[in-house]
């Protein structure tokens, strides 16, 4: 009982020391300047507050928190409420040559090395979810079969959730679940009645499903999502400590629009 070095930061010192490396990506240099301790104070404050900030999940209503996509697929049957996905990538350092695995955090959209996370927001784009990540290689629609969205929607309540193009296909292993953008009939010389009409639908999924792409713009307004150039061991605790601190303000914010 009692070994061990003691902290040089109280509890209050070191979440805000991690609040602020999270929200501007503020170096543990310059952080430990600023509290007037040694840099690895800081390295060991914010190892041990960002996880817990992970575990708090994402915040829907007052003492009511979201920690696993079972619980999101439940809040979203029990309110009759809408679910919208989309798998966001943040940029990584790159692995160090001969390194095994080195070329799987490749994107194979952007070209560049990335991990990427599936985020789930409501119709207002307040997060509500956002998964573990995985190396940029892996496609968004396996991530989603790997986090076992397809069962929780097969034998859950009954969700409507809303999908890009890059998601065809779970429609049809969901019972019409995942609604994704309409299939294109016509490759080549398409009548014009039906470009009019594929244009139509196309314009009427993407403003249904435009409010994720607002949820994830604003977590990557924190600067730690923007580009990442920390240890790539740390990226799913990073991303789901803002998630949840991001749900909160939001969550917060349309309660009061609401009183007013």
């Amino acid at each position: 009982m009692g070994a061990g070095a003691k902290h040089r930061l109280v509890f209050v010192d070191r979440l805000l020391a991690t609040l602020v490396h999270l929200r501007h990506a503020t170096t543990h240099d310059v952080l430990a300047c600023w509290f007037g301790v040694d840099r690895s104070t800081i390295t060991r404050a914010i190892g041990e507050v960002r996880p817990l900030l992970a575990e708090r999940g994402c915040t829907v209503s007052q003492g009511v928190r979201l920690r696993t996509l079972d619980e999101v697929i439940d809040h979203l049957g029990a309110d009759g409420k809408t679910g919208i996905i989309d798998g966001t990538e943040i940029r990584v350092r790159r692995p160090a040559a001969g390194r095994k695995d080195r070329d799987k955090f490749i994107s194979g959209k952007n070209k560049q090395n990335a991990v990427k996370t599936m985020v789930v927001t409501d119709g207002d784009g307040r997060v509500l979810f956002c998964s573990p990540t995985k190396p940029g290689s892996c496609a968004d629609i396996t991530h989603v079969r790997q986090l076992g969205l397809v069962r929780l929607l097969a034998d859950g309540p009954v969700v409507e959730i809303l999908a890009d193009a890059g998601y065809q296909g779970l429609g049809a292993q969901t019972g019409g679940r995942v609604i994704t953008p309409p299939h294109r009939k016509f490759k080549k010389n398409a009548p014009d009645w039906y470009e009019e009409m594929y244009e139509r639908q196309r314009k009427a999924h993407s403003s249904r499903r435009i409010r994720v792409e607002h949820g994830i713009a604003h977590l990557k307004n924190w600067r730690a999502l923007a580009r990442h150039f920390g240890r790539r061991e740390h990226m799913s605790d990073t991303v789901q400590a803002i998630a949840g601190l991001l749900s909160h303000q939001q969550t917060a914010d349309l309660n009061l629009t609401r009183q007013m």
